[in-house]
């Protein structure tokens, strides 16, 4: 009997260690992650076309992972989106780094592309990326393409 439950009860260990796993990793695929602990300093930019951005999108400089970001709204007086992002404080950039919306692939997910200035002060915590890279988005191309086809075709 008590050999029975003994074995009962590590089943149930290994149940609950799976399912802990698979929360995990489920997690971690959809970038949510439970936080990893580390400092960070908020900077903010503004576009004036964001296409798909979303909040938790991750920041890249260099094609390495050095935040994400943390809030996208509405700036109503300067009719922009105004991007707020989270920047591992293990990474410093100058004052005139710039900031591109970018897309993985053709069809991929939006993020944000950190190019590194020159200057010598760094971006602080609250600090603003005034040279900023709106999103191409492919509707507006392709409709300038016909448009500019149209164009040419007509005497």
């Amino acid at each position: 009997m008590m050999n029975s439950r003994m074995l009962q009860f590590w089943v149930g260990v290994f149940v609950l260690a799976g399912f802990a796993a698979l929360l995990f990793l489920a997690l971690k695929v959809g970038n949510l992650g439970l936080g990893t602990g580390a400092t960070s300093y908020e900077v903010r930019a503004s576009f004036s076309n964001i296409g798909s951005l979303k909040a938790r999108a991750p920041v890249r400089a260099a094609g390495v992972t050095v935040g994400r970001v943390l809030a996208v709204d509405f700036d109503a007086t300067r009719y922009e989106a105004e991007v707020t992002m989270a920047i591992d404080s293990a990474y410093r950039f100058p004052l005139d780094t710039s900031a591109s919306i970018l897309t993985s692939g053709v069809l991929g997910e939006n993020y944000i592309g950190l190019d590194a200035g020159a200057e010598e002060t760094h971006l602080e915590d609250g600090g603003r990326i005034t040279i900023t890279q709106s999103a191409v988005v492919l509707e507006h191309v392709i409709g300038q393409f016909l448009y500019d086809k149209a164009q040419e075709a007509s005497p």
